[in-house]
């Protein structure tokens, strides 16, 4: 009981830290992120863990195996959020790890294999509007074209990082581990309906994401005859629609317009450019693909309409990712140990497993959050169900400790 009462105290005191006054925020090396850094790292310390942050801002806390030369086993998730977010999307998968070594130290268990909790500095893709720039750091994975992007002010991810960042290679070779598990909120209502506080994810959708610009031509909102007008907006909102419409008709695949910017931005003056975002997701790649292109054609037939041009650049893509069957397989069997029964799910969300699974085999453990709500201030995961997550990280990791 103590345990997890804990682990609700560390999510509650790291859902304090935030860019923004009375909502939660944190971005990419934001100062909220710098300090969240510090806080999470003040208890990895206290959980006996050896801490250090990578070149990208990614929080590590080793712990060593027993073993001389022993792998070394990845759990974590991201620390930055939404705007407006909720405190468990991230966190949980940071703090729970702690929490579940701490555990271990005090029954005095010790794990022949080493393990490494991480933080990753971004996930979420808010500032950027490029999605896990974390964990392509870890991995190795991060490319020359994504130091190029710029947030609202205009500043690159490349001079964030600092004149003397190099482009990191992988934190470990592929052989040296044993894989890496992510404990996550499900951010959806399946658990809940099944009256179960935790199940396994099975598969991870992929994800497409875009930056769009629309031109026209700006113009006087009360001179210019409607029939002369390349509104630039006017064609966005279409094509916004247009993808609702081909995401309701296609089974299993989502597509969001998430984030608009209009210039020039007054009420009397036409928009002359609008810039939007885009996320495509389904578990099958082959369906992602056709949807894409469909909303290619229909981009160029609405700017071909309306006289506008349209560009579109690729922030973001990440194929379907099926997860470990030996790592899933063991945390089946957690779950049944401790839940009594086990629940294979598909995760729409990405998650810095989507990265981290190009270097070692992943695995993830969901946890019933209420009325499936995520991405919100309300998004919530009780106390017995943090209970029950963090009794199966402790029965996993001890199950892999005597197989090991």
């Amino acid at each position: 009981m103590a345990d997890e009462k804990k682990l609700v105290r560390m999510l509650d005191a790291l859902g304090r830290v935030s860019d923004e006054t009375g909502k939660l925020t944190r971005t990419f090396h934001s100062p909220a992120m710098q300090r969240a850094n510090a806080l999470v790292g003040g208890w990895m310390r206290e959980a006996g863990l050896a801490v250090r942050e990578d070149a990208v801002g990614n929080l590590i806390g080793r712990h060593p195996g027993a073993k001389a030369g022993a792998k070394t086993l990845l759990l974590g998730s991201h620390l930055d959020t939404v705007r407006d977010a909720g405190r468990f999307d991230g966190p949980l998968g940071v703090l729970l790890p702690i929490v579940a070594l701490e555990i271990l130290k005090k029954r005095g268990v010790v794990l022949p294999f080493a393990v490494e909790v991480l933080g990753f500095a971004e996930e979420e893709g808010v500032r950027f509007a490029s999605a896990y720039l974390g964990s392509e750091g870890f991995t190795g994975r991060l490319k020359a074209k994504t130091l190029a992007l710029r947030d609202s002010d205009g500043v690159s991810v490349g001079e964030l990082l600092g004149k003397k960042f190099t482009l990191p290679k992988p934190a470990h070779r592929r052989g040296d581990l044993l894989g890496y598990v992510e404990v996550h909120i499900e951010q959806g209502p399946v658990l809940e309906a099944k009256g179960l506080a935790v199940g396994v994810v099975s598969a991870i959708a992929g994800q497409s994401r875009f930056r769009l610009t629309w031109t026209g031509k700006a113009g006087h909102a009360g001179t210019t005859p409607m029939a002369l007008r390349r509104d630039a907006l006017a064609g966005a909102a279409e094509f916004a629609l247009a993808a609702e419409k081909l995401a309701r008709g296609t089974a299993g695949l989502v597509a969001t317009v998430g984030a608009m910017t209009v210039s020039p931005g007054a009420a009397n003056v036409i928009p002359g450019q609008v810039v939007h975002t885009l996320d495509v997701r389904h578990a099958s790649d082959v369906v992602r693909r056709k949807a894409l292109l469909a909303l290619g054609r229909s981009a160029a037939a609405i700017a071909s309409k309306r006289g506008l041009t349209v560009r579109w650049q690729r922030t973001q893509d990440n194929g379907a990712v099926a997860c470990s069957p030996d790592l899933t397989a063991r945390l089946e069997r957690s779950v049944k140990a401790v839940q009594g029964r086990s629940l294979k799910l598909v995760s729409g969300a990405g998650h810095d497993g989507v990265v981290v699974s190009q270097l070692t085999p992943v695995a993830m453990l969901f946890v019933r959050c209420r009325d499936g709500l995520s991405h919100h201030p309300d998004e919530h995961a009780a106390p017995r169900d943090l209970a029950v997550a963090l009794r199966v990280m402790v029965d996993f990791l001890e199950r892999l400790a005597h197989s090991s």
